[in-house]
């Protein structure tokens, strides 16, 4: 990526991206059709292991989303979570504080039912915090969408000092 304009606001620690991926629970999903862009918003799971992300995402098994992935399965992603307003005394003192989480990676539409039974276990932890397990069956008839990520950058703003 380009890099970040505000770096006094970027985080690396992965304690804290975990953090981020823990607590947001919208994804904004960016794709390229044809020459328009096209953002949708879903629920997600993630995995993080050998320091490799991977986002998960459940849809139905046909629709536009998956026919411009099949043609262009490069993708940009969003999220973020703790979105408090604050106010100042002059106009450019207003502000939001938030901690957000966005990348780009390569989406795959899986096929696999074992593989689909992982990714909407591991999307059932993200969004719940709880395990669940499933059956053959339910895992047929969804579709499940797994995004290999490139790279991604965290950030987070504090309330300002003069606030807290």
């Amino acid at each position: 990526m380009n890099g970040m304009t505000r770096r006094e606001r970027q985080v690396t620690d992965i304690n804290e991206i975990l953090k981020i991926l823990d607590n947001s629970k919208v994804l904004h999903l960016g794709l390229v059709d044809g020459d328009e862009p096209y953002v949708v918003p879903m629920n997600y799971g993630y995995t993080y292991e050998n320091d490799k992300l991977t986002i998960w995402l459940h849809c139905a098994r046909q629709g536009r989303k998956l026919d411009v992935m099949r043609v262009n399965p490069k993708v940009f992603f969003e999220m973020e979570y703790g979105i408090t307003p604050f106010e100042g005394e002059v106009a450019c003192k207003y502000g939001i504080t938030y901690s957000s989480l966005m990348g780009r990676g390569t989406a795959e539409i899986i096929e696999d039912v074992e593989t689909k039974k992982l990714a909407l276990s591991a999307l059932m932890k993200t969004q719940t915090g709880k395990d669940f397990q499933f059956e053959d069956r339910m895992a047929e008839v969804v579709g499940v969408v797994r995004i290999d990520v490139i790279e991604f950058t965290a950030k987070h703003r504090p309330l300002p000092k003069e606030l807290r």
